[in-house]
């Protein structure tokens, strides 16, 4: 139990890392929180920042969260895959809560939306790799992040019930409230999305040059 314990508290630890607050600060003097939507996610570092930073920060905000997961290999006790898996749900949701309320930083993070990514392709990679998918061709119809987000949210139990069949019941449960947690944490993008005017993506798609 002590060791489960300290393994929760190491992911909580490992998700409350700021990145998007420690680039802007040691490589552009700005706290990203003050800019753009006051999230410190890579959203808005790439709204704030640009691409530059914006990549770093999107790659380790995934990884994140499927290192909290790994850190499940490491636990005692677990006798049977049920228990695995909660407790790598755990770890998970640690993480998670490590991204939104982050200890080094006033507790005052970002939506957790890539941190979410990288916990559940640890968890279950073929729904999350499909969730990408229609996370990016959202994007490319609407230009909404915000609005891709849910909707790729949205699809995640859908396709872990209803596609893969799952009958673990905590990650079930765990698929079902990611939705509702992603409607929490963008109410004031589906304010603005309802008002229209939620910022769009700028996508810029390279053109053949005519010969």
């Amino acid at each position: 139990m002590l060791i489960n314990g300290l393994l929760i508290l190491g992911a909580y630890l490992l998700g409350s890392i700021p990145t998007s607050v420690w680039v802007g600060r040691a490589f552009y003097g700005k706290d990203i929180r003050d800019f753009g939507s006051g999230n410190a996610g890579a959203s808005n570092t790439f709204r704030v920042l640009g691409k530059k930073a914006g990549i770093p920060v999107l790659i380790f905000d995934i990884f994140k969260g499927w290192a909290a997961v790994y850190l499940a290999n490491f636990s005692s006790g677990l006798l049977v895959e049920s228990e695995l898996v909660n407790m790598q749900l755990a770890l998970g949701v640690a993480a998670l809560i490590g991204h939104i309320f982050p200890v080094y930083v006033g507790f005052k993070g970002g939506k957790g939306v890539a941190t979410l990514l990288g916990a559940t392709i640890a968890l279950q990679p073929e729904a999350a790799l499909i969730a990408i998918a229609i996370f990016v061709l959202t994007l490319i119809i609407t230009k909404y992040v915000s609005l891709s987000s849910m909707i790729a949210g949205f699809s995640f139990p859908i396709l872990i019930i209803v596609i893969l069949q799952e009958t673990t019941i905590s990650l079930v449960i765990f698929s079902m409230v990611i939705a509702v947690l992603l409607l929490f944490t963008h109410q004031k993008n589906i304010e603005r999305l309802l008002a229209r005017e939620e910022s769009k993506a700028n996508i810029k798609l390279k053109k053949k040059k005519s010969s």
